[in-house]
């Protein structure tokens, strides 16, 4: 028999000498019975015709192994032989065709994904049959042109398989107008293509594909997106199907619902004899931060692709920072991550200064509004610097019909606020913003404050908006996306910690912040948003807080040489 790199991997795999998660073991128990059913074929020389493609024509194209031959690592071996190896014969089809269409590939980030699936796209681009075409997606254009790119790098660094294809901006073909031929499968006449699309990407019906790859499966909401790529490989006799990624932030998304099935899959629950399930993940959170040897479950090329040290710095810097923690958990580990996890702990949150409003009579301040819906509670704030230290002075503001809405508890709180004269309340179902207008004119007139600048929320009515402006307030806007908010919110928290925020004991402020969570996204930047199962509860405060901070990063500057 032909020397099998699958069985080899999984020999190591299962003696301890390579280290693997259960899940990965799972696999190979499917795979065991795969290779005793009597009705399945294990022929290994399609798998070792692309791997040899690989080792022989593809060079990697990014430092520190630029122009270096793709010398692939025993997993990627084994992977590759899985996928093209196993054979089951088609009765619609006539003839024996591969296992194997969908594959679901999840990795820690950095351990050769994308330029692994795109080898094996360009290996089948040459190897496969005459026409074929492939289709790169993902969830934004940018995604998916990293994938597009990694191939066509590689066709770049060989000079034989430049020689027979063109790129243009629309794909890579067969075909060069600078040595034309027109006979043979690399010529003109073969009209196979590479192409991309993304997420966003109009008219993605009716096409007629025989591989597609969906980069980094985890930022995608809903199967909205996938789903006509799957559909455009229905005429193909053996389609092929990737989606590869690490784990991520979004909640319930697609990912979330394909690694349920997938783990159905592993456990015996869910019946999807033609879906390769290849997961590299931890077994615990816990091993994470106690077992280094563990790391090669989510990082098979740590020590090769992958460098120790820096996995080693990472997990450091995570232990005492949330948003690393987060991270790293996801990105380097497939941990999955809540993307709503709490922002602050009560010690964060303890504050037992307070201020006059009197020592900061004639002072400059930054200004702060999320008007939130009209029916809702809304919040104003006015922020000034004194020694190195921010205080913050703030106003809320309800409709009076919104009060006997609430639970017992909340209703009491709110009656107890308004009669301590920490609420505005306003007659009816929506609140008047011309009450918010009226609080900043008064910090002006009863105490002489004078605001820099004042940021609010995109939502704000345009109508109070102007008003503010004529009354000669200099307005901001704040949106409210991760670029914006994250660099604020990651300052607030860092002077929360450090007891230079007086929030003057308010407790709607308090409120606020405990109800506030932290939400993350894949370049490592947050937001805030309500803690999970909390959606009615308040975090108006925090918003402003976040605004006033938004501001202030901007203009820092020439703020501090007005409080100087």
């Amino acid at each position: 028999m032909t020397e099998s790199f699958l069985l080899e991997y999984m020999r190591q795999c299962r003696s301890g000498e390579i280290v693997v998660g259960q899940e990965l073991l799972q696999m190979f128990d499917i795979l065991t019975a795969n290779l005793e059913d009597p009705e399945i074929r294990f022929e290994p020389e399609d798998g070792h015709k692309r791997i040899k493609f690989i080792e022989n024509k593809c060079k990697h194209y990014e430092a520190p192994f630029s122009g270096k031959p793709f010398q692939l690592m025993l997993f990627q071996k084994a992977f590759i032989e899985t996928i093209y190896s196993f054979k089951i014969y088609d009765e619609e089809v006539g003839r024996w065709v591969r296992l194997y269409q969908d594959v679901l590939y999840v990795v820690g980030r950095k351990n050769g994904k994308t330029p692994l699936i795109g080898a094996i796209n360009l290996a089948e681009f040459f190897c496969g049959p005459e026409g074929v075409k492939l289709l790169c997606s993902s969830n934004d254009y940018e995604q998916a042109d990293l994938m597009f790119q990694a191939i066509n790098a590689m066709r770049e660094e060989s000079p034989s398989l430049e020689r027979v294809t063109r790129v243009n901006i629309k794909g890579i073909y067969f075909g060069n107008r600078k040595r034309p031929t027109h006979t043979g499968k690399f010529s003109f006449r073969n009209k196979g293509s590479i192409r991309k699309i993304s997420a966003k990407t109009g008219a993605k019906e009716g096409r007629n594909i025989g591989v597609g790859s969906v980069d980094e499966a985890h930022e995608m909401k809903d199967n909205t997106s996938v789903m006509p790529i799957r559909q455009a490989l229905s005429t193909q006799d053996e389609p092929l199907y990737f989606e590869l990624t690490t784990e991520g932030f979004t909640n319930d998304g697609y990912l979330d619902s394909r690694m349920v099935e997938a783990r159905q899959v592993l456990n015996g629950e869910l019946e999807r004899p033609r879906w390769l399930i290849w997961l590299y993940t931890q077994d615990s959170e816990k091993e994470v931060w106690q077992d280094e040897n563990s790391w090669t479950k989510s990082n098979p090329g740590l020590g090769t692709i992958k460098k120790r040290s820096f996995l080693r710095r990472m997990i450091e810097e995570a232990r005492s920072n949330q948003e690393m923690r987060a991270f790293v958990l996801a990105k380097d580990f497939n941990v999955k991550q809540n993307n709503a996890a709490a922002w602050l702990t009560e010690e964060d949150m303890r504050s037992e200064d307070v201020f006059d409003l009197e020592e900061f009579r004639g002072a400059f301040a930054i200004g702060g509004v999320d008007l939130a819906r009209t029916g809702d509670l809304a919040s104003a704030r006015a922020m000034f610097m004194r020694g190195g230290k921010k205080y913050t002075y703030q106003r809320y503001f309800i409709p009076a019909a919104k009060i006997p809405t609430l639970s017992k508890e909340e209703r009491t709180k709110y009656e107890e606020w308004v009669a301590n004269d920490l609420v505005t309340v306003s007659e009816g179902n929506e609140n008047d913003f011309r009450h918010v207008t009226a609080w900043f004119v008064k910090l002006y007139k009863d105490y002489g404050i004078r605001f820099f600048k004042i940021g609010y929320d995109k939502w704000s009515a345009v109508y109070w908006v102007k008003e503010m402006e004529e009354h000669g307030f200099d307005m901001v806007r704040i949106s409210q996306d991760w670029g914006s908010l994250s660099e604020p919110m990651k300052l607030v928290r860092t002077d929360l910690q450090s007891k230079l925020i007086n929030y003057n004991q308010h407790p709607i402020d308090r409120m606020c912040l405990e109800n506030t969570a932290v939400e993350m996204n894949g370049k490592m930047e947050i937001r805030p948003v309500k803690i999970q199962g909390k959606e009615d509860k308040k975090i108006d405060g925090t918003l402003t807080l976040i605004f006033v901070y938004r501001v202030y990063i901007d203009n820092r500057t020439e703020f501090l040489q007005l409080v100087a």
